[in-house]
């Protein structure tokens, strides 16, 4: 098989997935929006950690893997040389699974900071209001950390697979699966407050996260990405600052009567 075929094989593989994962998200949201009433808009949106942990991964594929198939075709590119050249060959799927392992690690920390956050919330009685500022004020870092040097280190990292290859490359399994965990610590850093974001706009808004995940798609890949990332920031320190006046402003802000009723 030639190495087109490989990598296009690859790349369907990749979009077949987050196609799928959009299919199941859209179909929860749906479900979630007829049964869940105000949980829907509550950080954890009244799941268990294992079943967060799920969505969370299903969410990752989605938006993550368009965004990430420059890297794993560059991989997988530089794998078939070896392979070509008698040397030892690694699978890609080997640094895919080290990428999702730290996405997955953080969707379990942010289960964490969400249940927590609920549990807070629920003792202070904190009123709508409150919590669409506090939803604002998140937005507001995270537009602050897209105009901020450590972004523009990790987009720059992201920004170039064939860069990260040459300064990073591990040979075999192991170095394989590290390469996968050192990008995605980069993606990680690059893109990790615009998944906070989310929080204060619905985790489970799919509309959101198609913003979101065609933002990092247009940073990691366009020429104009740094540019484009810094846009992106200075909408959002807007906008933060529009919902601290107006709080109302966020689609997940709950009245108090509507919180009462339910």
């Amino acid at each position: 098989m030639t190495l087109t075929s490989q990598r296009n094989i690859i790349l369907a593989l990749l979009i077949a997935g987050a196609a799928v994962s959009w299919a199941v998200l859209i179909r929860q949201q749906i479900g979630m929006d007829a049964d869940m009433g105000m949980e829907m808009y509550s950080p954890t949106m009244g799941m268990t950690g294992p079943l967060f942990l799920a969505v969370w991964i299903v969410m990752m594929v989605a938006m993550m893997f368009p965004t990430a198939a420059p890297m794993i075709l560059t991989f997988h590119q530089v794998q078939a040389a070896k392979r070509g050249r008698g040397e030892t060959f690694v699978s890609t799927w080997v640094f895919v699974a080290g990428y999702m392992v730290v996405w997955s690690v953080i969707g379990v920390l942010a289960f964490a900071g969400a249940a927590g956050a609920e549990k807070l919330g629920a003792q202070m009685g904190m009123s709508g209001a409150a919590a669409a500022r506090i939803g604002g004020a998140l937005l507001i870092v995270a537009g602050a950390y897209q105009l901020s040097p450590l972004k523009d280190l990790c987009l720059a990292k992201c920004r170039t697979p064939i860069g990260f290859i040459l300064t990073s490359w591990r040979d075999g399994r192991w170095g394989a699966a590290h390469m996968g965990l050192q990008h995605g610590a980069f993606c990680l850093g690059c893109c990790w407050l615009l998944f906070l974001a989310l929080f204060p706009l619905g985790i489970m808004n799919v509309a959101a996260m198609a913003v979101v995940t065609l933002l990092i798609f247009a940073e990691k890949t366009f020429p104009s990405g740094d540019r484009i990332a810094k846009v992106s920031g200075v909408a959002l320190l807007l906008y933060g600052a529009t919902v601290l006046v107006f709080p109302q402003a966020l689609p997940t802000f709950q009245p108090m009567d509507a919180m009462m009723m339910n």
